[in-house]
């Protein structure tokens, strides 16, 4: 139970595909943060207009870390990494832009945003306890209450599965806004910020790939015990 090699056999390639698209969007970020915009926008500036014209009315704050950008819907908050807040390159406007994709879907209520920033307290209850449940149930020979664990850990996996079109959706929104209003000028800088914002998007998708393949594992340990 705590050194099983099918768990890597299962997910390991996806864990692996993660990690890929994690240096993926380092990579992409760190090469268009070295191409400027010609509208000499900073990222702040930029996602303010971008939120203004999709009707959406947003406070900007800079906070720490690398990549750290995002929207706090409870406050109507875009919170920026320094070098989104302040950079004036292709990258720093993708990202931004993307933040103020969300506080567009908040203003125009779309349906997949509330739905998501409902499940945020249930889902930060199953991904802190659902391994405890887990290992409880497996050590105590309760099978109820480790299935009770995995029931929590599917939740996670519903949550980052709702998070897909989200993020795919704030993309669609912010790069038709860059366009219409002229923030992005080139077809260079549209092919950066379409760069940045597909490979942001692809760690989504790994990473939800990786907890299903954990949760089929999870599923498959348990249902085969019972078997036994």
């Amino acid at each position: 139970m705590f050194f099983d090699p099918n768990y890597f056999l299962v997910v390991g390639p996806f864990m692996l595909l993660a990690m890929f698209a994690s240096m993926r969007v380092k990579s992409a970020f760190n090469r268009w943060a070295r191409v400027g915009v010609r509208s000499g926008m900073t990222g702040a500036q930029a996602a303010m207009a971008v939120a203004r014209a999709g009707g959406a009315q947003v406070t900007i704050e800079r906070v720490g870390g690398f990549l750290s950008d995002h929207y706090d819907p409870r406050t109507r908050t875009l919170r920026l990494s320094p070098q989104v807040y302040d950079g004036r390159s292709v990258a720093s406007i993708a990202v931004a832009a993307h933040e103020a994709g969300h506080a567009i879907q908040h203003a125009r209520a779309y349906a997949w945003l509330g739905f998501r920033s409902q499940m945020v307290p249930l889902t930060i209850m199953g991904s802190h306890a659902w391994i405890w449940v887990f290992f409880a149930g497996m050590l105590l020979n309760t099978p109820a209450l480790a299935w009770a664990g995995v029931a929590l850990f599917g939740v996670t996996v519903v949550f980052q599965l709702v998070t897909l079109p989200v993020e795919f959706d704030a993309s669609n929104r912010a790069k038709a806004v860059l366009a219409s209003s002229g923030i992005v000028a080139t077809q260079e800088e549209a092919d950066g910020v379409s760069q940045v914002l597909r490979a942001a998007a692809m760690t989504y998708v790994a990473g939800a790939l990786a907890s299903i393949a954990t949760l089929i594992y999870y599923v498959s340990l348990l249902s085969g015990g019972s078997r036994d």
